[in-house]
């Protein structure tokens, strides 16, 4: 802790000398293994990031349904690409979550096997060209989730669709750890965790419910990210609070993605590597954007960046073994005080 300090307190004595922000300041040091700092130039990785929140509606059989999600979407695209945002992420559902009822063929009444003849292919696809080219248009990235059809007589995926700045879909993340409707009735699982990069900043993707599953979580700390893409419909449990413990377990970045209708009480919003919110989507049912700069060189950020992911990884090497002591009253969980 007191390396840890020092740290803090040179970079603060920059800021102070030379009128830059922290974040400036931090830029030009860095701490070697020893806990030494240098003097140093260096470059933090820095992407600025839009997450979305927009009404989910559920009946992909309704066309001007399915073309109204598309133009909220563009809407927001170019909301985020007016703030200057190089990456856009959308919730679950954005231009449709099939109702299991609706798609059931024992619905209304009760939920059975989907029968995915009833969804409007062609026009879902024609949404989803429309988005690419509005992304080539803007130079956006955007994470836009959809069905995506499998060869019949296989179920579709849920996926989440990476289309670049080229308008060019780069890679697709397949919801893996599916509830038991989607699992028995729906979707046909995903096998493998996608991660993609934008100006140096990698990131992963989560969908539906996965963020009960920290496993998930800790699988894309191994792979390197520096940011999480979680994009939801609405889950059971307490679903920002869950994504802040999985930024600060795990020290990166989480954006979580929702609907407009959770927004009451679980608004979309980016959560720092330190677990704290640093921006969130209106409570009032709107669609919008909210807009952060993913800087692992901001104070929110370099903490949790430059000591606690450092230190969790060194900590599961093994360290411990040549400190461990060969003592019977170690070994004696009853031995008196």
């Amino acid at each position: 802790m007191t390396a840890r300090g020092n740290f803090k307190r040179q970079v603060r004595a920059r800021a102070a000398k030379t009128g830059e922000s922290y974040t400036a300041a931090l830029r030009h040091f860095r701490q070697t293994p020893s806990g030494d700092v240098m003097s140093e130039a260096r470059n933090p990785r820095s992407v600025r990031l839009a997450v979305a929140q927009t009404l989910v509606r559920e009946d992909p059989r309704d066309v001007e349904a399915l073309r109204e999600s598309g133009r909220e979407v563009r809407a927001l695209m170019r909301e985020a690409g007016g703030q200057g945002a190089r990456i856009v992420h959308f919730p679950e559902g954005a231009l449709c979550f099939p109702s299991k009822v609706v798609m059931s063929v024992d619905g209304p009444e009760a939920v059975g096997p989907a029968d995915w003849d009833r969804c409007q292919w062609p026009v879902l696809r024609s949404e989803l060209a429309a988005i690419a080219d509005l992304a080539r248009e803007l130079g956006l990235w955007t994470v836009i989730p959809s069905v995506h059809r499998l060869t019949g007589p296989n179920r579709p995926h849920n996926s989440l669709y990476v289309i670049s700045d080229r308008g060019t879909v780069v890679t697709r993340y397949d919801e893996r750890l599916l509830s038991h409707t989607k699992v028995s009735y729906m979707y046909s699982p995903g096998v493998s965790p996608v991660t993609f990069e934008v100006d140096g900043v990698r990131f992963g993707c989560l969908l539906g419910m996965e963020i009960h599953y920290p496993e998930l979580f800790a699988e894309y700390e191994k792979l390197d990210v520096g940011c999480v893409l979680f994009s939801t419909s609405g889950t059971p449990g307490n679903t920002a609070a869950q994504a802040q413990g999985h930024a600060a377990v795990n020290s990166y970045w989480v954006s979580l993605s929702v609907p407009t209708q959770l927004s009451a009480t679980a608004p979309a919003g980016i959560v720092a590597p330190n677990g704290d919110w640093l921006a969130r989507c209106p409570t009032d049912g709107s669609p919008a954007v909210a807009v952060v700069d993913l800087d692992d060189g901001s104070e929110a950020a370099a903490d949790a960046v430059t000591f606690g992911r450092p230190w969790h990884r060194k900590a599961r090497t093994g360290i411990y073994a040549e400190h461990q002591v060969d003592d019977p009253r170690s070994d004696d969980r009853t031995a008196a005080f």
